[in-house]
C-alpha cells in the first residue's frame, strides 16, 4: 500500500466497509428487541386480557382438565402464540403445543409466576436464537369477584414462531445496508481518485520539470481546495523559475555582446601600438584615450554586474548618513554638466535654495543620479536641452530629470525597469547590458523612495525621483 492511490482508496472505502455492516448489526438488534419484541409483548398482553374476561364464562376449567384442554383446543386456533392454561400454584392443566402433553399435572417453574400470583399481569422476553426458547412470555392471572387468583392464562411466542419475521427483517436491512455500502464504497473510490488525479498530475509536471523540459505549461487548478493553492502555488514558482532562466539566457547574451565590444577595440589598439603606432605620437594618445574609455567601460559593467550580484544574494546595503542634499547635487552634478555640454546640449538646472539633510547613501544615490543623466545625455541629440529640478515637498524630496530625446513607446515604459530589457522598437534602450534602470530603481526603492517615468515619443522623457524625509538616528 505505498502508493498515494491505495492509500486514498483504503482510508475513503475501509470506514465504509467496518462502519456499515456495524450500523447494521446494530439496527437489527435495535429493530427486534425495541421494535418487534415490545410489539409482540404488546400484542401478546392484549390476547392475554380478552382470555381472561373469556374464562369467566368456563369457570370449570380449573378445576376440571378436560375442560381446560376443550378450552384451548376452541380459541387457541385464533391465536398466534402457544395458550397456557394453570392453576395459581403453576400446575399445568391444559396447552395447545402437543409437546406439552408430559408436562400436564405438573407444577412448571415460571419466572413471572410471583407476579402473577399476586395479581398483575407478568410480562418476560428473552432475546434467544435458540428455537425453543421462550422469547416472548405473558402470565396473566384470573380473578374472582373478591379478587382472588383462580387461575393463570399464559401466552408463549418461542423464537421459532417469529423466526420468520426476523429474518424477513434482516434481510430487508441487510439489501438496505448493501446499497448504502455500495453507494458508500463508491463514493469514497470516486473521493480518492478525485484527490488522486491532480495530484499525479502535479508530481507528473514536477517530475517532467526537473528532468525532461523547463518549459513546462501551466496545470490546470482542480480538486480540493488545498490541492488547488498548491498547484497555483507550483505554477507561480514554474513562471518564476522560466522568467529567472529567461533572464540568465539574457544576461549571458548581453555580457558576452558588452564584454566582446571594447575587448575588441583594446585588441585592435594593442595590435595598432604593437605593430607601429606607438611611433606617431598623435595617434599613440588618441588610441590610449580609447583604450582608457574601453577599460572604463568595462569597469562600469563590473560594477553593475556587482550590484546585481547583491541584489541576488539578499538586501542592498546602504551606507546611510545625513546628507546635505543641496551640496551633494552641487558637487555630483559638475562632471554630467560638462558632458553635456561637451555633447552641444543646453544644460538647465533649477534647485531650491533650502534642501533638508537626509539619511541617504549619497554614493549610491550617486550612481542613480549618474545613471539617469547618463542616458539622457547619450539618447539626446545635439542642440537639445536636459533639465534637472530638485526640491521639497511637504513629505519627500523630489528630483526630476528631463531630456528633449526620442522618448519611451508607452507599450515600453512598463517594462525599461525589468533586468536585461532592451528595446525592439527604439533606439533608446537598443544597447547596453539593460541593467541600467534596474539598479537604480532597486537603489531608490531601498532608500524607501520611487522612481518613476513619464515620457511621449518624440518629445522626450522625465524620470522622477522621490525619497521620503527621513533623518538619521541618533546614538
Amino acid at each position: 500500500m505505498a502508493s498515494l492511490r491505495s492509500r486514498l482508496i483504503f482510508s475513503h472505502t475501509l470506514p465504509a466497509l467496518v462502519i456499515i455492516p456495524l450500523i447494521g448489526i446494530a439496527l437489527v438488534y435495535i429493530l427486534e428487541t425495541q421494535v418487534i419484541l415490545v410489539n409482540l409483548s404488546q400484542q401478546l398482553t392484549r390476547q392475554a386480557g380478552l382470555l381472561v374476561q373469556v374464562t369467566a364464562d368456563y369457570p370449570e376449567i380449573w378445576h376440571d382438565p378436560d375442560a381446560a384442554q376443550r378450552f384451548v383446543a376452541r380459541f387457541a386456533p385464533a391465536l398466534s402464540a402457544q395458550l397456557m392454561i394453570l392453576t395459581p400454584d403453576g400446575l399445568l392443566l391444559a396447552s395447545s403445543d402437543p409437546f406439552d402433553k408430559a408436562q400436564e399435572g405438573k407444577v412448571l417453574t415460571l419466572k413471572g409466576l410471583a407476579t402473577a400470583q399476586g395479581g398483575e399481569v407478568s410480562v418476560e422476553t428473552d432475546y434467544n436464537a435458540n428455537a425453543q426458547a421462550d422469547i416472548v412470555d405473558v402470565l396473566a392471572p384470573v380473578l374472582n369477584q373478591p379478587q382472588q387468583v383462580v387461575g393463570l392464562v399464559r401466552l408463549t411466542h418461542i423464537y421459532a414462531t417469529v423466526y420468520e419475521r426476523f429474518w424477513r427483517l434482516r434481510y430487508f436491512t441487510i439489501d438496505v445496508l448493501l446499497i448504502g455500502l455500495l453507494v458508500g464504497v463508491g463514493t469514497g473510490l470516486f473521493l480518492a481518485l478525485t484527490l488522486e488525479r491532480p495530484v499525479t498530475r502535479l508530481t507528473t509536471a514536477i517530475e517532467h520539470y526537473v528532468t525532461a523540459d523547463a518549459h513546462t505549461p501551466p496545470l490546470a487548478e482542480e480538486g480540493a481546495m488545498e490541492i488547488r493553492v498548491l498547484i497555483r502555488a507550483f505554477n507561480r514558482l514554474v513562471s518564476q523559475l522560466q522568467e529567472q532562466e529567461s533572464l540568465r539566457k539574457r544576461l549571458l547574451a548581453n555580457l558576452i555582446h558588452e564584454i566582446r565590444r571594447p575587448l575588441g577595440a583594446l585588441t585592435s589598439a594593442v595590435h595598432a601600438l604593437l605593430h607601429g603606432a606607438s611611433e606617431e605620437p598623435a595617434l599613440r594618445s588618441e588610441l590610449l584615450n580609447g583604450m582608457t574609455e574601453e577599460f572604463q567601460q568595462l569597469e562600469h559593467l563590473t560594477t553593475d554586474l556587482l550590484l546585481l550580484y547583491e541584489q541576488a544574494v539578499g538586501a542592498i546595503e546602504l551606507d546611510r548618513r545625513p546628507t546635505d542634499l543641496h551640496e551633494w547635487l552641487t558637487t555630483s552634478l559638475v562632471h554630467w554638466r560638462v558632458a553635456a555640454q561637451r555633447k552641444g546640449l543646453t544644460w538647465q538646472v533649477t534647485i531650491a535654495d533650502q534642501l533638508p539633510t537626509l539619511c541617504i547613501d549619497p554614493v549610491r544615490l550617486g550612481q542613480v543620479l549618474g545613471n539617469l543623466l547618463s542616458n539622457a545625455i547619450k539618447f539626446t541629440p545635439a542642440g537639445g536641452v536636459i533639465t534637472l529640478g530638485a526640491g521639497v515637498t511637504p513629505d519627500s524630496f523630489q528630483l526630476t530629470i528631463t531630456d528633449s530625446g526620442p522618448g519611451i513607446d508607452p507599450a515600453e515604459q512598463g517594462h525599461i525597469f525589468e533586468p536585461f530589457y532592451r528595446s525592439q522598437r527604439t533606439k533608446r534602450f537598443a544597447h547596453g547590458m539593460g541593467l541600467g534602470l534596474t539598479i537604480a530603481r532597486d537603489l531608490v526603492n531601498a532608500h524607501g523612495g520611487q522612481l518613476t517615468v513619464r515620457s511621449t515619443p518624440q518629445h522626450g522623457s522625465t524620470f522622477t525621483l522621490r525619497l521620503p524625509l527621513i533623518d538619521c538616528p541618533t546614538h
